[in-house]
């Protein structure tokens, strides 16, 4: 898998690029951090040159999907819409299904054991942890984003109001 968060200037588009075997399972999430509207066009396409999936001035979402062509897969981030605002965009690629825990576990007869058992109980809520800290991580990120743009406005306003203070003043 990759995780990466990149600028997208206003007016532009970033396109990444994966080469794929046939019957892959992947998934493509992907969350806009600052920016405008905090939104972005996205869109992928198989080898062919088909598009299967578009998605047009969304903040967030995930997109699974299962190969059905071997070859390179294309995905853009678009802020062709924007013409003065960039963005910050976060995303993450998974290629592939998740390796079993233990080695033998998909061609197992028999039940698990008792460590066996709370070791993939243990290995699940770690899974889980690792989203909800990406995902705080993510919010943490975007809401400092908007506080930081806040001040600025508060200063300017600030700023003006002393200034019609001291004409008022005199």
């Amino acid at each position: 898998g990759t995780e990466l968060t990149f600028e997208l200037p206003d007016s532009d588009k970033q396109c990444f690029h994966q080469e794929l075997e046939r019957g892959l399972k992947f998934t493509l999430d992907y969350q806009v951090i600052s920016g405008g509207h905090y939104d972005v066009d996205c869109y992928v396409e198989d080898p062919n040159g088909k598009m299967i999936y578009k998605e047009t001035k969304k903040q967030y979402d995930s997109f699974p999907h299962r190969t059905e062509v071997k070859g390179v897969y294309t995905f853009c981030f678009s802020n062709e819409f924007s013409t003065f605002s960039h963005k910050t965009v976060y995303f993450d690629f998974q290629v592939g299904d998740e390796p079993p825990i233990l080695p033998d576990m998909s061609n197992r007869v028999t039940a698990l054991t008792q460590m066996e058992s709370a070791c993939v109980t243990i290995h699940e809520a770690l899974k889980t942890v690792i989203d909800s800290q990406t995902h705080y991580r993510l919010r943490e990120a975007q809401d400092r984003s908007r506080a930081e743009d806040l001040n600025g406005r508060v200063s300017y306003w600030s700023v003006g109001e002393t200034l019609i203070l001291f004409v008022v003043s005199i």
